[in-house]
């Protein structure tokens, strides 16, 4: 299985970006993993945030296949440990779909299309970060998830 990591528009801070550059190159020691970050909406600061979600949901939709398991990283999601997470990951490596797509969204988050489409909804935290900052938090928790599932040292239980 593939696990993708999709991300609306760049990340604009040199410290951020070197941050997912780290666990990029570590999660390829154990996964087939891909990152893609989707180019912002041409003129998006000229619409209204719900126009601006339902552009990006088309965007992204059709790049989905029907085989795909897509989650959302949503601040009203699943809150979970990194053990339970860990567990989590296992449970869906297992479901046999040829990729796990972890999808981070725009400024203001997703459309209804998205969340219709969604297999699940995961939260980092309750505390709302910038969606810049969810990258890099995301790709250290899939990263400490992969450690666990190996039975390696990174994760102090």
């Amino acid at each position: 299985m593939k696990v993708c990591f999709w991300q609306i528009g760049k990340t604009k801070e040199s410290y951020l970006q070197e941050g997912e550059s780290i666990y990029h190159n570590r999660l390829k020691h154990y996964l087939n993993f891909e990152s893609k970050v989707f180019p912002d909406i041409k003129n998006g600061g000229k619409l209204k945030p719900e126009e601006l979600k339902k552009a990006e949901a088309k965007m992204i939709l059709q790049h989905i296949t029907p085989s795909d398991l897509l989650i959302l990283l949503d601040e009203n999601g699943q809150s979970l440990s990194s053990i339970k997470f860990a567990n989590f990951l296992n449970k869906k490596f297992q479901m046999g779909s040829k990729r796990l797509i972890f999808l981070v969204g725009g400024a203001f988050g997703f459309d209804q299309s998205l969340y219709d489409k969604a297999n699940s909804k995961l939260a980092l935290s309750p505390m709302t970060f910038t969606h810049q900052m969810v990258r890099v938090f995301f790709l250290e928790q899939l990263y400490r998830a992969m450690t666990i599932l190996n039975n390696e040292k990174y994760h102090n239980i």
